[in-house]
């Protein structure tokens, strides 16, 4: 074998060729200081449209950012045409940390999680009380989905010209949701808009619901500047709407007071993801009774100490109830 000495700077010392013909790769990654920040308003097939100041500027997401997606909601960082003019084209290089996320899976049994949207305050439930028939147990899997992605609830009930909110009212009374209750005609009218907005000034508030509550039809009487195609329809045999919203939306409130993100109609919502243990992290009157739970307790099993909480008077009985309707929903279908 051939041993080289101090000077190895020979003519006939070869180097290792790449193979490609480039330059290696290198691990070191621009930094980008110069980035600007930006909203994801809406992603439609690997383009996101963002605000950049006043600016709506088109982009794509780095090729450094790997699998890491941006969603709707989310505050990313931007280089390159940041002008927002017609053919140009951003590059999105970091995803900021998010403050909250909604997420869902297709079903309970799907192991792939979708974030829906990032960084809202507020989750808004939209449920028709008749045409179509309310489904609690969407209505249950939506609230365990807030609870555990850190966005506060809102009950926003529609059609009580066609039935009464009452039953359903007292179904989720002990949660202490605020709600909302609108009928067709103050839609139409602007009065439903009006004491919606009351709730989503200042924030940003996610809206769910599957298709026919009037769930677009709501987003478009708060944000008339941009309104989107609604349902009008519900299937006279499945009681189910037809999708028209086919990608979630960030809209801004009129005055600059908040954001609305209008989200697709859903028709099943997966807690595969869900962590039955914070779901309890929503009941603080019940959570100091936790303490002397077992290990991994359910808080639905004969040791949970809750029931010794609540017999002692520390919380009422029926707070108790719903924490379990909760965390029991994932072994329930949304229909059931």
């Amino acid at each position: 074998m051939r041993r080289y000495g101090k000077h190895t700077d020979e003519d006939d010392i070869r180097a290792r060729p790449n193979r490609k013909g480039n330059r290696p790769r290198t691990n070191i990654r621009p930094k980008h200081e110069d980035a600007a920040e930006g909203l994801v308003l809406t992603v439609d097939r690997g383009r996101l449209t963002c605000l950049v100041e006043d600016r709506v500027v088109m982009a794509m997401k780095a090729r450094e950012l790997g699998r890491k997606a941006a969603v709707v909601g989310d505050r990313v960082m931007l280089v390159g045409d940041l002008s927002g003019m017609k053919d140009t084209l951003a590059r999105i290089v970091r995803i900021q940390d998010r403050a909250s996320v909604l997420r869902r899976t297709a079903d309970d049994d799907d192991p792939y999680e979708r974030v829906v949207v990032a960084n809202a305050d507020q989750l808004a439930i939209v449920t028709a009380l008749a045409d179509p028939e309310p489904r609690p147990r969407l209505i249950d899997r939506c609230l365990v989905a807030a609870y555990d992605g850190g966005l506060e609830p809102l009950l926003v009930l529609t059609k009580s010209d066609l039935a009464a909110p009452d039953e359903l009212l007292e179904l989720y009374g002990h949660l202490d949701i605020p709600y909302v209750v609108t009928s067709r005609e103050e839609l139409e009218n602007g009065d439903a808009a009006d004491r919606v907005r009351q709730l989503l000034d200042g924030r940003i508030t996610a809206f769910v619901g599957h298709s026919g509550v009037g769930k677009t039809t709501l987003v478009n009487a708060l944000v008339p500047e941009e309104r989107r195609r609604t349902t009008g329809h519900v299937n006279a045999v499945t009681g189910r709407g037809r999708h028209t919203t086919t990608s979630a939306l960030a809209l801004p409130l009129a005055g600059d007071d908040g954001w609305v993100i209008d989200t697709p109609g859903v028709r099943s919502f997966g807690l595969a993801h869900i962590d039955p243990s914070r779901v309890i992290h929503a009941f603080p009157d019940l959570e100091p009774g936790t303490a002397d739970c077992p290990r991994a307790c359910s808080h639905d099993e004969p040791d949970c100490a809750l029931d010794a909480w609540v017999a002692a008077g520390h919380a009422d009985p029926a707070r108790l109830y719903s924490l379990r309707r909760l965390l029991a929903t994932r072994e329930r279908t949304e229909g059931d």
